[in-house]
């Protein structure tokens, strides 16, 4: 049986880098934005969830301008930021869209960014997790972290209390890992401990081999997660809960900017089963979500056309 269908509200915890986003608005002008794949389905969650559940963000920033910026910003969309530490000697990433057809590609500057520390301290990582109902990571939070602090992440996962429900997107980006076993591994080891996974086919073909979005749906369910939704983009949509298989095919849509897709769909898709929708009814309400956001510029849908 799911363990994130139905839960009481409680608090949500989404860790990972939150960064300057440049998109282009044409003629060399450029639209600088705040984003950041846990970020991203943070965003979405506080907007489909209602007041009882608190969503809150867990990162390390600077203390330059530019980072105040980036905690004003996620201040101002009711996420709480009291789980964000600072950095006097680190500031923010950045990344830069390209645009070719409604399709994105990314430039990053992200070496300085106080992120890549939000794990080393165990204690206050330890202390910022306690209060959480449910945690959601990707494969970016771990990759961008050091060896110490994503041992110190995988230690405090593990030893989590049971009623703490774990949701991971794999969300594969290999340049950001030392290496491929390395990411491989970490990826697995996470998986086994999640109860929600949202992986996508073609980042799991390129890098695990599987064929068909069945086998990277059943590799998941072997690794021990009680729910898996396989993305496609823009193609059939697989889901097991349990014992039951789901799909979803979405209606086609022509993208104008598909950044942050992925991450809202995730937020959709958790915010619906928290509150105790079927996985039907939240594949369709992730899905819908994901086509809003693709019609949009940037990863992030403003708060007020979300909910007005």
């Amino acid at each position: 049986m799911s363990r994130i269908a139905g839960l009481q509200p409680g608090p949500v915890l989404s860790l990972g880098e939150a960064m300057l986003e440049l998109s282009p608005r044409g003629d060399d002008q450029w639209r600088m934005g705040v984003a950041g794949d846990t970020l991203n389905t943070a965003w979405y969650l506080r907007a489909a969830l209602p007041a009882a559940w608190s969503v809150g963000y867990l990162t390390r920033l600077g203390s330059d301008a530019f980072s105040d910026r980036i905690a004003d910003f996620i201040a101002g969309a009711g996420i709480d930021t009291s789980a964000i530490s600072r950095d006097p000697q680190r500031g923010c990433g950045l990344y830069a869209i390209s645009l070719v057809n409604g399709e994105r590609s990314f430039t990053y500057w992200r070496g300085q960014s106080a992120a890549r520390h939000l794990a080393d301290d165990r204690d206050r990582l330890a202390q910022a997790l306690a209060p959480a109902r449910v945690i959601y990571l990707s494969g970016i939070t771990l990759a961008i972290l050091t060896d110490q602090g994503r041992e110190n992440l995988l230690d405090l996962l593990r030893a989590r209390p049971k009623h703490v429900v774990l949701g991971f997107d794999p969300n594969i980006r290999p340049r950001l890992w030392p290496d491929p076993e390395t990411m491989r591994q970490t990826l697995t080891a996470v998986a086994a401990l999640s109860d929600l996974i949202l992986p996508s086919f073609d980042d799991e073909s390129a890098h695990f081999g599987d064929s068909s979005p069945e086998d990277t749906l059943h590799r998941y369910l072997d690794h021990g997660a009680t729910e898996v939704v396989v993305k496609n983009a823009g193609g059939p949509i697989l889901a097991a809960s349990g014992a039951d298989l789901f799909r979803h095919d979405p209606a086609p849509v022509t993208p104008i900017d598909s950044t942050g897709a992925g991450d809202s769909f995730n937020g959709g898709y958790l915010a619906a089963r928290l509150q105790g929708q079927t996985v039907d009814h939240a594949l369709r309400a992730s899905a819908g979500l994901a086509a809003r956001v693709i019609r949009h510029p940037g990863a992030l849908i403003p708060l007020d056309q979300l909910t007005g």
